[in-house]
């Protein structure tokens, strides 16, 4: 088998089990949430919520970025790996000390003196999560994406049934604190089983400063992606109380479920099968283009249709109390679709050793939407989403400028890799939602809208000749035979 066959076959199985892996783990969280928002109040999930942003910055500066250092790298040894393992465990441990004393004035700047033992709890997680950084490199580097999927699904069942049984014994928020924990460490603990690698006692400073400069650039993107995803339940738990940040929140679930099932495909393959073909530059674009059209060519269906049937699955699985978050979940879906297409850029400029336009780029995506996102907070929830979600879209065309200037892709390439699927995708859902109209019970009315415009978007890409939905078709008829 060829170079460029293995490579392809190596993109096909990590995609495959990467929508496998992250449309499962997106299945068990939506049947623990249904248990959890069942037995927990919008006020349960918005102190949470609001304790959120303060775990996931010290995630970030903990792994440090290091993992996509490791990927990045051409030849990586157990010096390296050890390196970035004591230095992970080093930070992490400063960082919760730190955290550990700041639980009340952060909970002063919530006004909920109550939420002081629940941070310094549900601080753990990024701690625990800091000892299997160099693990989940190591399955990263070498595309272990089944072995990665089986590990993320167990640990959703051990946490979810933690969660819901502390939920049933009124916990209340704890519930919800103690499967997030509980997460971190069944993964952490996995991870450590899958891999053949073990650390050495040895730490290297030069092994450190040579991944820095790329390591600390993909630190601040994660930094100022995960402040804009949780920048909502900042304001919001602080200005309008916890039940509207609980009806964020529960919405911004439910669409990052989606939008995470499709970037997560794709992340476990963008780039390190792109760093593969960085000798050859037209080769690298005609890689991208293909990921792009299959990101594409997903997305848009599953995140528009999402928003389609937000109403029902609200109502269905945690029932109308939580009918607030319809629209929450509908506009974000809208911004969502176009997420794992941002991904893959990102990819590419990190793939082709230009992680200072990745970095540069989410630093003025980030401000852009903090400032707006502050500027119309006084003017409710649906402005702050709309401006949001419109920025995200946007700013494709940045991405794509810069895409151009390294690697030579046009926009009218990038345009017909991906308009033709977000106006099928659209026009789907218009039409289907037409025609289930007059469908009044939630049950029957989502499975008319699941059926019609699956049946809908199939027959669109059959009509229109689509490479990307053949492909695809035959490559699952394959796997199947095989099986």
């Amino acid at each position: 088998m060829s170079e460029n066959d293995n490579l392809k076959q190596k993109t096909a199985r990590g995609l495959l089990w990467g929508g496998i892996g992250n449309g499962g783990m997106q299945l068990l969280n939506l049947f623990f949430g249904i248990f959890l928002s069942r037995l927990l109040s919008p006020s349960d999930y918005g102190v949470v919520g609001a304790l959120t942003i303060f775990s996931a910055v010290a995630g970030i500066f903990t792994e440090s970025g290091f993992t996509l250092a490791i990927v990045n790298r051409k030849k990586v040894d157990d010096r390296d790996y050890s390196s970035v393992f004591w230095f992970n465990i080093a930070v992490g441990a400063a960082l919760y000390a730190a955290l550990f004393f700041l639980a009340v004035p952060i909970a002063a700047f919530y006004r909920n003196p109550e939420m002081v033992p629940l941070a310094r709890f549900l601080f753990l997680s990024f701690f625990i999560g800091a000892t299997a950084t160099a693990p989940s490199a190591y399955m990263f580097r070498h595309l272990m994406v089944k072995e990665r999927s089986k590990i993320l699904l167990t640990s959703i069942v051990v946490s979810g049934t933690a969660g819901v049984a502390c939920a049933l014994c009124g916990l209340g928020y704890w519930g919800i604190a103690t499967q997030t924990v509980l997460y971190s460490l069944s993964t952490a603990v996995l991870y450590w089983r899958a891999v053949p690698w073990r650390p050495g006692r040895r730490f290297s400073a030069e092994a450190i400063r040579a991944m820095l400069p790329f390591s600390v650039k993909q630190m601040t993107v994660s930094l100022f992606t995960h402040f804009n995803n949780n920048i909502f339940a900042v304001l919001l738990g602080r200005f309008y109380g916890m039940q509207p940040t609980g009806y964020y929140t529960q919405g911004n679930k439910w669409t990052f479920m989606g939008w995470s099932t499709v970037s997560g495909m794709i992340n476990n393959v963008g780039q390190p099968v792109l760093r593969h073909t960085t000798d050859d530059p037209d080769r690298t674009r005609r890689v991208f283009r293909k990921m792009l059209r299959f990101a594409a060519f997903v997305s848009f269906p599953a995140l528009f249709g999402l928003a389609l049937v937000s109403r029902e699955l609200i109502v269905l699985t945690i029932t109308d109390k939580w009918l607030p978050a319809v629209s929450v979940m509908q506009i974000l879906c809208a911004g969502a679709a176009f997420l794992p297409l941002a991904t893959l850029y990102g990819n590419l400029f990190n793939s082709i050793g230009r992680p200072g336009v990745y970095m540069w780029n989410t630093i003025a995506l980030g401000s852009t939407q903090s400032a707006l996102v502050c500027i119309t907070y006084r003017y409710g929830l649906p402005a702050m989403l709309a401006v949001y979600s419109s920025v995200n879209i946007l700013w494709l065309l940045v991405w794509q400028y810069f895409a151009w200037r390294h690697t030579g892709l046009r926009l009218r390439e990038a345009l017909a890799d991906t308009m033709p699927y977000m106006v099928a995708a659209a026009a789907t859902m218009a039409l289907t939602w037409m025609l289930t109209r007059p469908i009044a019970a939630p049950l029957l009315s989502l499975t008319a809208k699941i059926l019609m415009a699956a049946s809908i978007y199939c027959l669109a890409m059959w009509g229109a000749r689509s490479i990307v939905f053949r492909e695809t078709v035959e490559y699952l008829l394959h796997m199947r035979k095989t099986i």
